[in-house]
């Protein structure tokens, strides 16, 4: 199991580089990857890319859920993105349609991002075949959020660039998350 590198790391800030070969180098990276997002707790991982265990590689895998199958995606490039238009707007962590997205390269750091409602996605699966494939919904956001990573891109950057709010998370006297906004 890898450790996750923590921001600041460079690695984290600068654009991976394409996987050449699907060799057993690689093969072994997404294992280990996948054994370190399946155990991940507090929070539980949804998304790993290669950066966040020091790789400087185009590579990411996701898990919808922790029953769900982990997806691999090499080389990924987002070639079309759609947006429902009557999509509410929220920007307010209290707001229940708003989710709070997290990373596991920024421990207690979390934001509101408004991502792209569907998106398509070319890249070359294990096998080496190249694919396209179109993600909604919860997906579609864990696509967006690895593939920023893959271009040395933190969610608090598109946070920041869409005017919202960071928060930090802490553990209250009862044990229960309680979220503080971050002021900068």
């Amino acid at each position: 199991m890898y450790q996750i590198v923590q921001a600041p790391h460079a690695v984290l800030s600068k654009a991976a580089k394409k996987v050449a070969k699907i060799d057993k180098n690689v093969k072994a990276i997404i294992k280990e990857m996948t054994e370190t997002l399946e155990n991940a707790r507090d929070p539980e991982g949804v998304g790993l890319a290669a950066p966040q265990v020091g790789y400087s590689l185009q590579l990411f895998i996701i898990k919808e859920s922790m029953s769900s199958p982990v997806l691999v995606f090499l080389n990924p490039k987002i070639i079309e993105v759609i947006d429902n238009p009557m999509r509410k707007k929220s920007k307010k962590k209290n707001d229940e349609d708003v989710k709070l997205e997290g990373c596991l390269s920024l421990s207690n750091v979390w934001g509101v991002v408004t991502r792209h409602d569907i998106v398509t996605l070319s890249y070359t699966d294990l096998t080496g075949k190249n694919r396209t494939e179109t993600f909604k919904g919860f997906l579609a956001t864990i696509v967006q959020h690895e593939t920023d990573h893959l271009h040395g891109i933190l969610f608090p950057k598109r946070v920041l660039e869409q005017k919202g709010t960071l928060y930090k998370s802490k553990k209250n006297d009862e044990g229960e998350t309680v979220f503080e906004e971050i002021s900068l």
